[in-house]
């Protein structure tokens, strides 16, 4: 199983805007475990499409969460890091 992370906030406009996408695998073994998860955002592919996207306030976003948990697909999407995202599970 995993567990995918979607974070929004505002942007400038203050519109809710992605900040990033994550996902981990839950440890299977009982205990207190800790994650650290690399956030990645989508982003345009071209110069017209980035000032498109930031006049609208409307940036890309994955529509699906099936997306960020498979790796099937990502190969041809862009995305840069946004930071990271620590985790913890208490597992019985």
């Amino acid at each position: 199983p995993q567990i995918v992370v979607s974070v929004y906030g505002p942007d400038f406009f203050g519109n809710d805007v992605v900040r990033g996408y994550g996902a981990v695998h839950v440890p299977f073994t009982p205990g207190r475990h800790t994650r650290t998860i690399a956030m990645f955002v989508p982003e345009s592919t071209s110069t017209l499409q980035k000032f498109t996207s930031w006049f609208t306030g409307r940036r890309p976003e994955f529509t699906d969460p099936r997306v960020v948990a498979q790796g099937e697909g990502r190969e041809v999407t862009r995305v840069r890091s946004q930071g990271f995202v620590t985790i913890s599970f208490n597992v019985v």
